[in-house]
Order: structure tokens, then C-alpha cells, then sequence
């Protein structure tokens, strides 16, 4: 008798991005300050970059902090700025032995300089880390991010003509990274916030109710499995192979 064939691997994708969203009502629910929900969002955040690390993700990016945020009660907002400084306290040394690199995109010019030494302290640090790059977008916005690049353009005296998509891509702030191929929100909103809008073009969406402080590595593998059930064809058509061995042309990818 034939021995059963081994199942094949399922796709893990390279590059995940995530937005954290429902610590505020995590907390609310508790009754609690929404402050102490972005505390604990960041333990899940740990959780998440270890889950991805351990299975082979290359590269995470999570949404911090939107140029929409700023909107938010000022207490949030400082409560937020002093929790950047606690995470890279407690957390640097934990997650540089674990082989993560720590970037931060977005505009910085925004908050403090005690923030701004927290970051480029982690980015130094961790620079020769290879196991997976953690990049937060802090004060981030996908159209800023494009009109970031133009400007950039301009600069090195690019002309009109010579502009193209490789261009541009060159001077994105995750022009270090390939594209997401999963994009992940968490909390129950379907929507993409201006989250690396130039980036995501033909990433794979997943939508999960889950709060963001209740997200865990079962919810990681959920992404993951939903992720490798889908046929990513890029604009392109999918061919398959008929009973008679005839190719057959399926429905575009719309």
C-alpha cells in the first residue's frame, strides 16, 4: 500500500502588517482607563513578534500611532508618548537577543526629543539583528508617506518624465521591505485607516473582531491559514488542467 503523500507546507507569508486596533474599548469593557488597554497591546505585541518570528515571518509592521491620532484626549496622547519610552525600556534588550531589528516610520518631527532618542537608541541597537524587522509607524500616514516620497523625488532633481512606480517605491519610508502580503485589523473595524496605502496594493486583508490585547498566536495562525487558502494572482488569470488534461483559462483576479 502507497504511503499516504505529505501534506504540503502551508504558505507563510513574508511580510505581515497589522493594525492594533480595540485596546481603548478592551479597557473601557474592564472599566478601566483606555491608557491601561494600550499597556496591555503591548504585551500582545510581544506575543505577535514572537509568534511571527517562530514561524518564519521575515518582516512585521504594526500601527502605532496615525497622524489622525493626534485628534485623541491630550491625556491619551501623552499616556502613548510615555509608553514608547517604557516598551523601549523593558523591552529592547529582550527583543534584540531575540534577533528582531527595530525600524520606525513615520514622521518624527512631531514628538519629543525624548521619544525621538528612545527610537534611533533601538534602531542603533538592533541594527545587525536579521530573525525578523519590526517596523512601527508611529505618527504615520499612507498619503503622507506618498507625498513624503514626491517630495524626496523633487529633490534629487528627478523630472516629470522619469517618474515611475520603481521611483517612488525607492523613496517610501519602507522602501527596505517588500510589499505586506497579509494585512491583518484586529477589533472589529473593516477599514484601512491610511495604513500604508502605497504598500498594500495586493496584499491579502484579514478582519478579525478579536481586541487587540486579546490578540494571540491562535489568531496569528488563523491569518496565516486564511492567508494560504487564497490564489493571489496579481491582476493576472489562473490556469488549471482539465479531466482531458486541457488547460482551462478560471475568472480573473477582479
Amino acid at each position: 500500500m502507497a504511503a499516504a503523500p505529505k501534506s504540503a507546507k502551508p504558505a507563510i507569508p513574508r511580510h505581515i502588517a497589522i493594525v492594533m486596533d480595540g485596546n481603548g474599548r478592551w479597557a473601557n469593557k474592564r472599566f478601566m482607563p483606555r491608557i491601561v488597554g494600550h499597556k496591555y497591546g503591548v504585551d500582545s505585541l510581544i506575543r505577535a513578534i514572537n509568534a511571527c518570528a517562530d514561524r518564519g515571518v521575515e518582516y512585521l509592521t504594526v500601527f502605532a500611532f496615525s497622524s489622525e491620532n493626534w485628534k485623541r484626549p491630550d491625556e491619551e496622547v501623552s499616556g502613548l508618548m510615555n509608553l514608547v519610552l517604557t516598551a523601549v525600556a523593558t523591552y529592547l534588550t529582550r527583543l534584540s537577543d531575540l534577533g528582531v531589528r527595530i525600524r520606525i516610520i513615520g514622521d518624527r518631527a512631531a514628538v519629543s526629543e525624548k521619544v525621538r532618542a528612545a527610537w534611533e537608541h533601538a534602531e542603533r541597537s538592533t541594527e545587525a539583528n536579521t530573525r525578523i524587522t519590526l517596523s512601527v509607524a508611529f505618527n504615520y500616514g499612507g498619503r503622507w508617506d506618498i507625498v513624503q516620497a514626491v517630495r524626496q523625488a523633487v529633490a534629487s532633481g528627478v523630472q516629470a518624465e522619469q517618474v515611475d512606480e520603481a521611483l517612488l517605491s525607492r523613496h517610501m519610508a519602507m522602501a527596505y521591505a517588500p510589499d505586506p502580503d497579509l494585512f491583518i485589523r484586529t477589533g472589529g473595524e473593516v477599514r484601512i485607516s491610511n495604513f500604508l496605502l502605497w504598500q498594500i496594493a495586493y496584499s491579502e486583508f484579514h478582519f478579525t473582531d478579536c481586541l487587540w490585547p486579546d490578540f494571540d498566536e491562535r489568531e496569528i495562525d488563523r491569518a496565516i491559514a486564511a492567508f494560504a487558502s487564497r490564489d493571489r494572482r496579481y491582476g493576472g488569470v489562473k490556469t488549471d488542467i482539465s479531466a482531458s488534461g486541457e488547460k482551462i483559462t478560471l475568472a480573473p483576479d477582479a
